[in-house]
């Protein structure tokens, strides 16, 4: 018999199995009893609580070694941000995508200021999967005007951007930025993340039946994103 790896030590449920369940959480519009159900249905009884125990130990670590595989963004900025509510508290919500719309980072904070804004790009360029940027759009916000220099000339703890990089501000309409979304949407999405602390480039996107996703009561069937997924935390694909 296979050893389990060590995050998975003391956990009576197959390490497969709470990988499944962790990602359909993450992945579509279900809930932690929606989950329950489903794994019922396939002859697996775990209470919704104890899924939600799976996810708050096991989705960050999912985003961290999912992180090194995913795309490089391009170097064409969009930045914004919008007033949503997390489990019952209102905050902004900053947010960075490229001109493709790939989700760079967001950041979370209870002041709409310029050291908010530093904090995003400090979050976005310390990912070796973000490059730094060419260029980098905003609403004109004073909040950016002040923070995008900064940011240029290394006044702070994160890499400064090359000298080629130009910070243009500009009006930008915002094609799948964060004012795109009403808050309820923007709050549906947030209330998904563990602990508040993962990037939404894995949350979920409509609900349906996870078809092929990899039924529980036979793990043999497991999709790419099961196989993928079981890979990184080193179990059998």
């Amino acid at each position: 018999m296979a050893t389990r790896p060590a995050i998975f030590k003391w956990r009576q449920t197959e390490p497969v199995l709470i990988l499944c369940a962790v990602r359909w959480y993450l992945r579509y519009s279900l809930s932690l009893r929606d989950v329950e159900e489903l794994l019922e249905e396939r002859g697996l009884e775990a209470d919704h609580t104890t899924v939600w125990r799976w996810v708050q130990r096991y989705g960050p670590e999912l985003e961290q070694r999912m992180r090194r595989h995913l795309k490089p963004t391009n170097k064409s900025w969009r930045v914004d941000e919008t007033y949503v509510r997390v489990k019952g508290r209102w905050c902004y919500m900053y947010r960075a995508i490229d001109s493709a719309g790939a989700t760079i980072d967001f950041l979370l904070s209870g002041l709409r200021d310029a050291d908010a804004a530093k904090r995003l790009f400090r979050k976005a360029l310390s990912h070796a999967s973000h490059p730094q940027p060419r260029v980098i759009n905003t609403d004109r916000a004073p909040i950016y005007g002040s923070a995008i220099p900064d940011i240029k000339q290394g006044r702070n703890p994160s890499p400064p951007l090359s000298a080629p990089t130009g910070a243009v501000l500009e009006q930008y309409p915002g094609a799948g930025s964060p004012s795109d979304q009403t808050p309820r949407q923007c709050q549906a999405r947030l209330s998904r993340i563990p602990g508040g602390a993962a990037n939404d480039s894995g949350l979920r996107s409509h609900a349906h039946d996870p078809e092929g996703a990899g039924s529980v009561g036979r793990p043999e069937r497991c999709s790419a994103s099961d196989s993928f997924i079981n890979k990184l935390f080193e179990l059998p694909a």
